[in-house]
């Protein structure tokens, strides 16, 4: 059967109407679930999905002695009548997320304990213990504040300042969960030991109740504290031999031997404000958690001796938090990016420039006015954008200066325009709808919609855009797609199967977001131009087309093709939002680390399997104008040297 489904497409603005598969969700749910990663962890307990696990337990022989409850745990009844006989001596669960707690792990214990437990059963695993670390960390600060930002102009420096209620906000009340193994200990200062905050024994009761967990120490340099870094580890049994951390490299007690893992990461929590502590000086980290979330605070006294009250848990109040992603924030507070922007804008803007700016968010308006152009509009399609807008506007004393449209730029009329032609469109262009990196176009579309409003002779940046690729060998990003096979001795190839074939109804044609700066892999090829984009004329009306193939010039195996947009604001000025520089000779690849980048994984029986010999990749892409979309094919072939 067939239903409709509407989405809001991120490249066009529009809302559209789609005939879908009714089972569309299902499968898309887990063809990117990533249960595959789970299982290649081996340190892991694993529990199969309810509707896979039957038949998993059906072919591995234990259906008399395995029965399957497709239920919450909370809906599970005990009793002669009930789907339990009587209450179990063994709690065997998995409810962890990175933070342990986000995916409601203590409120199930405790319903667990209440309802379908014994009294003193034993727990696997038995105990988790959540640790943290406290560091400074201008890098990481700049994923969570904005910086005051210099422009030079001909007048001299303008600063371009945050408003004063986004310096005292707490932030977003989210976990940044990242690969803390990717971040090089040159960006952050440690100023404390590794602290165990608090331990939960799943062997006895547990309560969900809000909570926090103090730890004295003694900074160990100066500096200011702005970060804390957390992680957590599981003992399986009550003696603590058998454990499972996700420690990063240098608090790991055997980094030769650390487990890769894309389900459990670890993570970055921002302070309310950044506090200045002294090497030797006795400071207090405390721990706060509710049901589901964790956050961190820093306090002179001992929380039990002064019973003040604990921080609730952060939620921002500036506006920017909720507007602006931790990457959208390292984006806008990126230096070196502010100055190729103001670069590019030297060179097209004019005394008499008027501007309009269409990106969600942006300072980009404040960088023409501060540049010199005449009169500044800036459109902003929320609420939530234009409220903040407004706010950095009036910090910096510019609410008269620059005028701020709160509507969709399609909708733009000659009066919002105050009767005047734009000669200089500008964009970064950035979108909070867009997901994957070609979303962005939807730039393109504004710029078709506001046609009737661009002057003669009138100038858009980027002038253009293009889509590039290049085929990679991730280091271990290929695991959240490869085939399990058997998992500790147990035949879970009908999971393989279930979701190759969810792969196979759409996903497998299509890429998917990844922050690949997270994700080491290695170039095979060279970069490689397929489609290229021309804002300064309109969307054209007919399909554009590119085919090709790809040499692999590096001998790795071919996970899958990385694509991303390069946006050229003049034709001497680049911005790119994947590679930022040639691969070097083994093939290491610099990623933007602001962006997402778009995977397309091949198809292969095995990533794992032994290397062939030298391999074409070809391809067909298509971008079709009335839908915005972005469609694809990639395909391996083996080819022989000359010689052989």
């Amino acid at each position: 059967m067939k239903v409709f489904c509407g989405r809001a497409n991120p490249t066009t603005g529009s809302v559209e109407w789609l005939e879908e598969d009714e089972h569309y969700d299902y499968h898309q749910e887990i063809a990117r679930s990533s249960y595959a990663d789970m299982l290649h962890d081996k340190d892991r307990v694993f529990k199969p999905m309810a509707d896979a696990a039957v038949k998993i337990v059906e072919k591995n022989g234990f259906s008399d002695k395995i029965k399957i409850i497709n239920k919450h745990s909370t809906e599970v009844t005990v009793g002669p009548d009930g789907d339990m006989p009587c209450r179990a001596n063994i709690l065997i669960t998995e409810l962890f997320d990175t933070e342990l707690i986000g995916e409601g792990a203590l409120p199930s214990y405790e319903h667990a304990h209440r309802h379908l437990v014994q009294e003193n059963c034993e727990a696997v695993p038995h105990r988790a213990t959540v640790y943290a670390q406290l560091v400074e960390s201008r890098r990481m600060w700049s994923w969570n504040k904005l910086f005051p930002i210099p422009v030079h102009t001909s007048c001299g420096e303008q600063v371009i300042v945050p408003p004063l209620e986004l310096e005292r906000c707490p932030g977003a009340p989210s976990v940044y969960d990242i690969q803390l193994n990717q971040v090089s200990s040159a960006d952050f200062t440690v100023l404390s030991d590794v602290l165990p905050m608090f331990s939960v024994d799943f062997s006895k009761q547990v309560s969900s109740s809000a909570a926090c967990h103090s730890r004295q120490f003694e900074p160990l340099a100066s500096g200011r504290a702005q970060v804390v870094l957390s992680w957590w580890d599981i003992e399986m049994d009550p003696e603590g031999k058998i454990k499972c951390s996700m420690a990063p490299f240098w608090a790991h007690s055997d980094p030769e031997e650390l487990q890769w893992r894309d389900h459990w990461m670890q993570c970055v929590y921002f302070l309310p404000r950044e506090e200045p502590v002294v090497q030797g000086s006795s400071i207090y980290l405390v721990a706060h958690h509710d049901d589901y979330c964790v956050w961190y605070s820093l306090q002179r006294t001992s929380p039990e001796k002064d019973r003040r009250v604990y921080p609730a848990r952060p939620v921002c109040d500036c506006q920017a938090h909720l507007l602006w992603n931790r990457p959208r924030f390292g984006e806008i507070n990126d230096q070196d990016r502010t100055d190729q922007y103001i670069q590019a804008l030297r060179t097209v803007l004019k005394p008499d420039s008027v501007c309009l700016c269409v990106s969600d968010g942006s300072l980009l308006s404040l960088l023409a006015h501060h540049l010199g152009a005449e009169q500044v509009f800036t459109v902003e399609s929320s609420a939530a954008s234009h409220r903040l807008m407004k706010k950095i506007f009036k910090a910096n004393h510019l609410e008269d200066k620059i005028n701020i449209i709160e509507k969709r730029p399609e909708l733009l009329t000659s009066a919002d325009l105050e009767g005047k032609k734009i000669s200089l469109l500008l964009g970064e262009p950035f979108f909070t709808t867009s997901l994957l990196p070609w979303h962005n176009l939807y730039f393109w579309y504004v710029r078709t919609a506001v046609d009737q409003h661009l002057g003669p002779g009138a100038v858009v940046m980027p002038q253009t855009a293009s889509l590039h690729t290049v085929v990679v060998e991730f280091r271990d990003l290929w695991r959240i797609r490869s085939p399990c096979g058997d998992c500790e001795g147990f035949d879970v190839h009908i999971m393989d199967d279930m979701i190759k074939r969810a792969l196979d109804f759409r996903e497998s044609k299509e890429a998917e977001p990844h922050p690949l700066w997270e994700y080491p892999c290695r170039c095979l090829s060279e970069p490689q131009q397929i489609l290229t984009f021309d804002f300064r004329q309109p969307v054209p009306p007919h399909l554009i087309h590119a085919e090709g193939s790809i040499e692999l010039r590096r001998p790795g195996r071919s996970h899958g093709a990385v694509l991303w947009m390069e946006y050229h604001l003049t034709p001497d000025s680049t911005v790119s939002t994947g590679l930022l520089k040639s691969a070097e000779d083994k093939g290491d690849c610099c990623w933007n680390p602001h962006c997402k980048q778009a995977v397309y994984f091949f198809t292969t029986a095995d990533p794992r399997a032994p290397l062939g010999g030298p391999q074409t990749v070809s391809y067909t892409v298509d971008f079709h104008p009335h839908t915005g979309d972005i469609t694809m094919d990639f395909s391996l072939s083996d080819t022989l040297d000359d010689g052989q």
